[in-house]
C-alpha cells in the first residue's frame, strides 16, 4: 500500500469514529450509573434538648454533623412561641447549614400580637439541591389545639421534589399520630399511600423517598402496608426514642422504587433532641 493510500485509510477510520461520536445521544455516557445521595430524619423537639434546653447551636451542630444532602425535620416552630424564642427555626437551621428548606405547616394561628408574624408549628426539609417544587397535602389528624378533636384532613405532610446529579426525587416528610389507640395512624397510612401514588404517576420514573416520625414501631400493623410499596432503610438499626436511652425505633427513612440502600445508622447523638436522627446512604438508579 503506498503512503498516499495508507493516510486515506486513516482518514476514513478517523472520520467514521468521528461519526459514531457525534450521532451517540449524550445521556448514554450517564445511562446505567448509581447516583449517591445521604438522606437523614431528624425529630427536633422545636429546638430543644433532651435536658429540656433550648439551643439551636447545639442543635445545628448535631445536623451538620449527620454531612446529609437532604434531612427531614418534625416538630418544628416558626415563630410558634416562647420555647423556640419565638424563631423561625426551620430558617434558622438552614441557614446554620447553608441549605435550602421547605416547611410544610401542620397548625397556622394567628400571632398574638396583631402585626406579628403568624405562629406555625409543622415539619420541614432542608436540601443541598435546589427545590423543584413544593406541596403541603392534607392528611387525617387529630388536632392537638382543639379541646374535643375529631379525625379530620389537615395540612403537615409535606413534599419536595429535586434533581439530585439529573435524577428527580420527591421527597415526603411526615409525623403520624402519637396516641396509644393506632386508628388515626391507620388513616394516616392510607392517606400517605395514596398521596405517593398519585404523586407516583403524575412524574413517571421520579424515586420517592418518605422521611417521619412514625410514632409506631416497625412491626406495628398499623405500618404494615407502607412497606408493600416502600422500604424500612433503617432496619437492623438501634432504638431512636427516647434518645437519652432509646428503648424503640420509631424515625424512619423509608424508600421507594429505583432507590437502593447502601447503609443506615442512628447516630449516638442523646443530647441535642429527645429523639435520635436516622441516617442513610443510597443509590439512585437512573432511568
Amino acid at each position: 500500500m503506498s503512503a498516499r493510500a495508507h493516510s486515506l485509510v486513516q482518514l476514513s477510520v478517523a472520520g467514521a469514529l468521528l461519526t459514531l461520536a457525534v450521532a451517540a445521544p449524550p445521556a448514554a455516557a450517564g445511562q446505567g450509573h448509581a447516583v449517591p445521595l445521604r438522606i437523614a430524619t431528624y425529630n427536633i423537639h422545636a429546638g430543644t434538648g433532651s435536658d429540656g434546653v433550648f439551643d439551636l447551636d447545639r442543635q445545628a451542630a448535631a445536623l451538620r454533623a449527620l454531612d446529609a444532602d437532604v434531612i427531614g425535620l418534625q416538630e418544628v416552630d416558626v415563630h410558634w412561641g416562647e420555647r423556640s424564642q419565638g424563631l423561625d427555626v426551620a430558617g434558622e437551621l438552614a441557614r446554620r447549614l447553608g441549605m435550602r428548606v421547605s416547611f410544610a405547616p401542620i397548625y397556622s394561628l394567628d400571632p398574638v400580637t396583631a402585626g406579628s408574624p403568624r405562629r406555625e408549628y409543622g415539619v420541614a426539609v432542608l436540601s443541598r439541591f435546589p427545590v423543584r417544587s413544593e406541596a403541603n397535602h392534607e392528611i387525617t389528624r387529630l388536632s392537638t389545639q382543639d379541646e374535643n378533636p375529631v379525625p379530620a384532613p389537615a395540612p403537615g405532610f409535606g413534599e419536595v421534589t429535586l434533581k439530585v446529579r439529573g435524577v428527580p426525587v420527591q421527597v415526603f416528610v411526615t409525623h403520624l399520630d402519637y396516641r396509644a389507640d393506632p386508628a388515626v395512624r391507620v388513616a394516616q397510612v392510607a392517606d400517605t399511600r395514596r398521596i405517593m401514588a398519585r404523586e407516583r404517576a403524575a412524574r413517571p420514573g421520579t424515586r420517592q423517598v418518605l422521611l417521619g416520625d412514625f410514632n409506631a414501631e416497625p412491626s406495628a400493623p398499623e405500618l404494615g402496608p407502607l412497606w408493600r410499596e416502600l422500604r424500612d432503610a433503617g432496619a437492623g438499626t438501634g432504638g431512636t426514642y427516647p434518645a437519652a436511652a432509646p428503648v424503640k425505633r420509631i424515625d424512619y427513612v423509608a424508600v421507594g422504587r429505583g432507590v437502593r440502600v447502601r447503609e443506615a445508622a442512628v447516630p449516638e447523638e442523646a443530647a441535642a433532641s429527645d429523639h435520635r436522627p436516622v441516617v442513610t446512604d443510597v443509590s439512585l438508579t437512573r432511568g
